[in-house]
């Protein structure tokens, strides 16, 4: 999974992580948070390895779904954006005074 993809997810769970299950939340944590593999979190919760790539996959595809419907990062990224930019002007403001 590339680098892109992994901060997308993240981004994803910080956003809509309550409307997953406990288990959904516990084995992407996991993954994507504490970077272990699909054979360590088969062991950690005694599931196949088969199980957990699964869980993995439905539950990013759940997540880009919730994204799709109500577009959350897409409105964060563009505030943060807005911040950025007001924070920019902010500064040239006060290089001018200065």
């Amino acid at each position: 999974m590339t680098i892109e993809k992994t901060q997308r997810i993240n981004n994803l769970l910080d956003l809509y992580k309550d409307l997953l299950t406990d288990k959904q939340q516990e084995i992407m944590d996991m993954y994507f948070l504490y970077d272990l593999s699909l054979s360590e979190i088969a062991e950690d919760t005694n599931t196949s390895r088969a199980a957990v790539f699964d869980l993995i996959k439905r539950t990013s595809k759940s997540l880009e779904n919730f994204e799709s419907k109500l577009h959350l990062l897409k409105k964060r990224d563009k505030i943060l954006e807005l911040i950025k930019d007001v924070d920019e002007e902010l500064k040239n403001k006060i290089e001018e005074i200065l």
